[in-house]
Protein backbone atom coordinates (compact mmCIF):
# COMPACT_ATOMS: atom_id res chain seq x y z
CA UNK A 1 0.00 0.00 0.00
CA UNK A 2 1.38 3.39 -1.00
CA UNK A 3 0.73 5.98 1.69
CA UNK A 4 3.46 8.49 0.83
CA UNK A 5 4.51 10.13 -2.44
CA UNK A 6 7.84 11.91 -2.78
CA UNK A 7 7.69 14.47 -5.58
CA UNK A 8 10.59 15.83 -7.57
CA UNK A 9 10.02 19.43 -8.69
CA UNK A 10 12.14 20.47 -11.67
CA UNK A 11 11.14 18.58 -14.79
CA UNK A 12 8.36 16.74 -12.96
CA UNK A 13 5.87 19.10 -11.31
CA UNK A 14 7.26 22.14 -13.11
CA UNK A 15 8.70 22.70 -16.57
CA UNK A 16 12.31 23.44 -15.66
CA UNK A 17 13.50 24.13 -19.19
CA UNK A 18 10.94 26.91 -19.60
CA UNK A 19 12.09 28.55 -16.36
CA UNK A 20 15.75 28.03 -17.20
CA UNK A 21 15.46 29.62 -20.64
CA UNK A 22 13.45 32.59 -19.39
CA UNK A 23 15.81 33.23 -16.47
CA UNK A 24 19.00 33.12 -18.52
CA UNK A 25 17.59 35.37 -21.24
CA UNK A 26 16.40 37.85 -18.61
CA UNK A 27 19.81 37.90 -16.94
CA UNK A 28 21.71 38.24 -20.20
CA UNK A 29 19.77 41.45 -20.70
CA UNK A 30 20.20 42.54 -17.09
CA UNK A 31 23.98 41.97 -17.18
CA UNK A 32 24.35 43.59 -20.60
CA UNK A 33 25.60 40.41 -22.26
CA UNK A 34 23.58 40.77 -25.46
CA UNK A 35 21.21 38.17 -26.86
CA UNK A 36 21.25 34.55 -25.65
CA UNK A 37 20.44 32.40 -28.68
CA UNK A 38 18.64 29.06 -28.71
CA UNK A 39 21.95 27.38 -29.52
CA UNK A 40 23.57 29.01 -26.49
CA UNK A 41 20.69 27.92 -24.25
CA UNK A 42 21.00 24.36 -25.53
CA UNK A 43 24.72 24.38 -24.81
CA UNK A 44 24.18 25.75 -21.31
CA UNK A 45 21.55 23.10 -20.61
CA UNK A 46 23.96 20.36 -21.66
CA UNK A 47 26.69 21.78 -19.42
CA UNK A 48 24.27 22.18 -16.53
CA UNK A 49 23.04 18.58 -16.70
CA UNK A 50 26.61 17.31 -16.83
CA UNK A 51 27.54 19.30 -13.70
CA UNK A 52 24.49 18.11 -11.74
CA UNK A 53 25.20 14.49 -12.65
CA UNK A 54 28.72 14.93 -11.28
CA UNK A 55 27.17 16.24 -8.06
CA UNK A 56 24.98 13.14 -7.86
CA UNK A 57 28.13 11.01 -8.17
CA UNK A 58 29.77 13.01 -5.34
CA UNK A 59 32.44 14.31 -7.72
CA UNK A 60 31.59 17.98 -7.09
CA UNK A 61 30.13 20.05 -4.28
CA UNK A 62 26.98 22.15 -4.74
CA UNK A 63 28.94 25.46 -4.86
CA UNK A 64 31.26 23.96 -7.49
CA UNK A 65 28.22 23.05 -9.60
CA UNK A 66 26.46 26.39 -9.25
CA UNK A 67 29.50 28.43 -10.24
CA UNK A 68 31.39 25.96 -12.42
CA UNK A 69 28.59 25.52 -14.96
CA UNK A 70 28.40 29.27 -15.60
CA UNK A 71 32.17 29.70 -15.64
CA UNK A 72 32.49 27.02 -18.30
CA UNK A 73 29.53 28.32 -20.29
CA UNK A 74 30.72 31.93 -20.21
CA UNK A 75 34.25 30.90 -21.14
CA UNK A 76 32.98 29.15 -24.27
CA UNK A 77 31.34 32.36 -25.48
CA UNK A 78 34.05 34.84 -24.54
CA UNK A 79 32.18 36.20 -21.52
CA UNK A 80 34.13 37.05 -18.36
CA UNK A 81 33.75 33.99 -16.06
CA UNK A 82 34.29 36.34 -13.13
CA UNK A 83 30.65 37.38 -13.24
CA UNK A 84 29.53 33.81 -12.42
CA UNK A 85 28.93 34.41 -8.67
CA UNK A 86 26.75 37.49 -9.23
CA UNK A 87 24.98 35.89 -12.18
CA UNK A 88 24.22 32.71 -10.25
CA UNK A 89 22.91 34.64 -7.25
CA UNK A 90 20.40 36.45 -9.45
CA UNK A 91 19.66 33.27 -11.38
CA UNK A 92 18.48 31.40 -8.28
CA UNK A 93 15.76 33.98 -7.69
CA UNK A 94 14.90 34.61 -11.34
CA UNK A 95 14.21 30.89 -11.87
CA UNK A 96 11.09 31.28 -9.74
CA UNK A 97 9.65 34.02 -11.94
CA UNK A 98 8.48 31.56 -14.59
CA UNK A 99 5.97 28.95 -13.43
CA UNK A 100 4.88 26.39 -16.03
CA UNK A 101 3.05 23.32 -14.75
CA UNK A 102 3.59 19.88 -16.21
CA UNK A 103 0.35 18.05 -17.08
CA UNK A 104 -1.87 20.16 -14.81
CA UNK A 105 0.34 19.06 -11.93
CA UNK A 106 -1.08 21.44 -9.31
CA UNK A 107 -4.58 20.03 -9.65
CA UNK A 108 -3.17 16.49 -9.60
CA UNK A 109 -1.42 17.20 -6.30
CA UNK A 110 -4.60 18.80 -4.95
CA UNK A 111 -6.63 15.74 -5.94
CA UNK A 112 -4.30 13.46 -3.97
CA UNK A 113 -4.33 15.61 -0.83
CA UNK A 114 -5.80 13.60 2.04
CA UNK A 115 -5.42 10.35 0.08
CA UNK A 116 -1.64 10.08 0.42
CA UNK A 117 0.98 12.14 2.19
CA UNK A 118 2.95 14.24 -0.31
CA UNK A 119 6.44 15.66 0.11
CA UNK A 120 8.83 17.56 -2.11
CA UNK A 121 12.32 16.05 -2.41
CA UNK A 122 14.68 18.23 -4.43
CA UNK A 123 18.35 18.93 -5.05
CA UNK A 124 17.50 22.48 -6.11
CA UNK A 125 18.78 25.38 -4.04
CA UNK A 126 16.78 26.72 -1.11
CA UNK A 127 16.54 30.15 -2.74
CA UNK A 128 15.19 28.83 -6.03
CA UNK A 129 12.86 26.17 -4.68
CA UNK A 130 11.36 28.31 -1.91
CA UNK A 131 10.25 30.91 -4.44
CA UNK A 132 8.99 28.30 -6.92
CA UNK A 133 6.97 26.43 -4.31
CA UNK A 134 5.42 29.62 -3.00
CA UNK A 135 4.53 31.11 -6.40
CA UNK A 136 3.32 27.80 -7.87
CA UNK A 137 1.07 26.95 -4.92
CA UNK A 138 2.75 23.60 -4.30
CA UNK A 139 4.18 24.71 -0.98
CA UNK A 140 0.78 24.94 0.68
CA UNK A 141 -0.38 21.64 -0.82
CA UNK A 142 2.54 19.53 0.39
CA UNK A 143 2.88 17.85 3.77
CA UNK A 144 6.53 18.83 3.84
CA UNK A 145 9.51 19.96 1.79
CA UNK A 146 12.96 18.38 1.84
CA UNK A 147 15.80 20.17 0.08
CA UNK A 148 19.26 18.65 -0.16
CA UNK A 149 20.91 21.97 0.66
CA UNK A 150 19.23 21.87 4.08
CA UNK A 151 19.69 18.14 4.64
CA UNK A 152 23.38 18.30 3.76
CA UNK A 153 23.23 15.42 1.30
CA UNK A 154 21.99 15.06 -2.28
CA UNK A 155 19.74 12.63 -4.08
CA UNK A 156 20.42 9.82 -5.00
CA UNK A 157 22.41 9.20 -1.81
CA UNK A 158 20.51 6.88 0.51
CA UNK A 159 21.37 9.19 3.42
CA UNK A 160 19.11 11.83 1.84
CA UNK A 161 16.13 9.50 2.12
CA UNK A 162 17.11 8.32 5.58
CA UNK A 163 16.87 11.92 6.75
CA UNK A 164 13.47 12.26 5.07
CA UNK A 165 12.17 9.08 6.71
CA UNK A 166 13.49 10.20 10.09
CA UNK A 167 11.58 13.47 9.76
CA UNK A 168 8.26 11.97 8.67
CA UNK A 169 8.27 8.83 10.82
CA UNK A 170 6.57 6.56 11.44
CA UNK A 171 6.77 5.46 7.81
CA UNK A 172 7.44 2.11 6.18
CA UNK A 173 9.78 2.58 3.18
CA UNK A 174 7.74 -0.08 1.38
CA UNK A 175 4.76 2.29 1.48
CA UNK A 176 6.69 5.15 -0.16
CA UNK A 177 6.92 5.98 -3.87
CA UNK A 178 9.14 8.58 -5.52
CA UNK A 179 7.91 10.28 -8.69
CA UNK A 180 10.51 12.02 -10.81
CA UNK A 181 11.91 12.60 -14.28
CA UNK A 182 15.58 11.98 -13.48
CA UNK A 183 16.90 8.45 -13.67
CA UNK A 184 20.20 9.39 -12.07
CA UNK A 185 18.71 11.39 -9.20
CA UNK A 186 15.12 10.30 -8.53
CA UNK A 187 14.99 6.71 -9.74
CA UNK A 188 18.50 5.80 -8.62
CA UNK A 189 17.69 7.48 -5.32
CA UNK A 190 14.54 5.44 -4.93
CA UNK A 191 16.47 2.27 -5.68
CA UNK A 192 19.12 3.17 -3.10
CA UNK A 193 16.40 3.89 -0.52
CA UNK A 194 14.48 0.67 -1.18
CA UNK A 195 11.23 2.43 -2.09
CA UNK A 196 8.90 2.20 -5.08
CA UNK A 197 9.93 4.19 -8.13
CA UNK A 198 7.76 5.94 -10.70
CA UNK A 199 9.63 7.40 -13.65
CA UNK A 200 7.97 10.36 -15.34
CA UNK A 201 9.06 9.86 -18.94
CA UNK A 202 7.12 12.23 -21.24
CA UNK A 203 9.74 11.77 -23.98
CA UNK A 204 9.12 8.01 -23.92
CA UNK A 205 12.73 6.99 -23.58
CA UNK A 206 13.54 3.31 -22.98
CA UNK A 207 14.33 2.21 -19.44
CA UNK A 208 18.07 1.46 -19.12
CA UNK A 209 18.85 -2.11 -18.13
CA UNK A 210 20.63 -1.12 -14.92
CA UNK A 211 17.60 0.64 -13.44
CA UNK A 212 14.74 -0.89 -11.48
CA UNK A 213 11.64 1.12 -12.34
CA UNK A 214 8.38 -0.05 -10.79
CA UNK A 215 6.21 2.25 -12.90
CA UNK A 216 6.72 4.40 -15.98
CA UNK A 217 4.27 7.20 -16.76
CA UNK A 218 4.15 9.50 -19.76
CA UNK A 219 1.63 11.90 -18.21
CA UNK A 220 1.28 12.77 -14.53
CA UNK A 221 -2.45 12.01 -14.67
CA UNK A 222 -1.50 8.32 -14.87
CA UNK A 223 -0.27 8.41 -11.27
CA UNK A 224 -3.80 8.29 -9.87
CA UNK A 225 -4.49 4.97 -11.57
CA UNK A 226 -1.16 3.58 -10.40
CA UNK A 227 -1.91 4.48 -6.80
CA UNK A 228 -5.36 2.89 -7.07
CA UNK A 229 -3.81 -0.29 -8.49
CA UNK A 230 -1.06 -0.38 -5.84
CA UNK A 231 -3.61 0.06 -3.05
CA UNK A 232 -6.30 -2.22 -4.44
CA UNK A 233 -7.46 -4.53 -1.69
CA UNK A 234 -5.26 -2.76 0.86
CA UNK A 235 -8.11 -1.08 2.69
CA UNK A 236 -8.33 2.09 0.60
Amino acid sequence: MITTVLWDVDGTLLDFKAAESAAIRTLFSEFGLGACTDAMLAQYSTINIRFWERLERNELTKPQVLLGRFELFFGEYGIDPGIAPAFNERYQLTLGDTIVYRDDSLNIVRSLKGIVKQYVVSNGTVAAQTKKLERSGFGEQMDGVFLSEKLGVEKPNSAFFEKVFEAIQPVDPLSVMIVGDSLTSDIRGGMNAGIKTCWYDPERKPVPEDYIVDHVIYDLHELTGILEEENKGAGT
